[in-house]
């Protein structure tokens, strides 16, 4: 098991992460990199959960998706082609002084299968360097978005 921590400083709000974490609309991908729209359904949508199957390149994930806490998003693996245990991504917001948001991610990877325990090995070594360029990809899509700079809010 893999598990992966950064942290990122962001002008978005934590309501504007929020809101882009949880926008399942088309053009996911122009936030998250490793959400192709062909994988993309969502299965059930609450106001503050929903269960989404996401993913890329030939590897999806099932998540419980929490936003209960208007300060963390918790998504939960519920099922998965190589991801199992206790597999899944969180995201914490704190609010600085500066007017700017602090983005604590904490990503775990436990492989269900031999491909999924070789990537989490990947993942948790050289892996870690792609993942913390996508973060700060998706970073600053999501403030170029709240800028209105980039796609329209859903």
């Amino acid at each position: 098991m893999s598990t992966i921590h950064f942290k990122e400083t962001t002008t978005s709000t934590p309501e504007q992460f929020v809101a882009a974490l949880t926008d399942f609309g088309p053009g996911r991908s122009e936030l998250f990199g490793n959400s192709a729209d062909n994988y993309l359904e969502v299965h059930d949508r609450g106001e503050r959960d929903a269960d989404v199957t996401e993913g890329s390149r030939g590897i999806w994930e099932r998540l419980h998706y929490d936003w209960s806490n208007p300060n963390r998003v918790v998504m939960t693996t519920t099922d998965s082609n190589i991801w199992g245990g206790h597999s899944g991504h969180t995201y914490t917001f704190t609010r600085r002084t500066d007017g700017k948001t602090d983005v604590d991610v904490v990503v775990v990877r436990e492989g269900k299968n031999l491909k999924g325990r070789v990537l989490g090995v990947v993942v948790g070594t050289v892996g870690k360097r792609v993942l913390k360029q996508a973060l700060d990809k998706t970073v600053k899509a999501i403030e170029t978005r709240d800028s209105g700079g980039g796609t329209t809010q859903r």
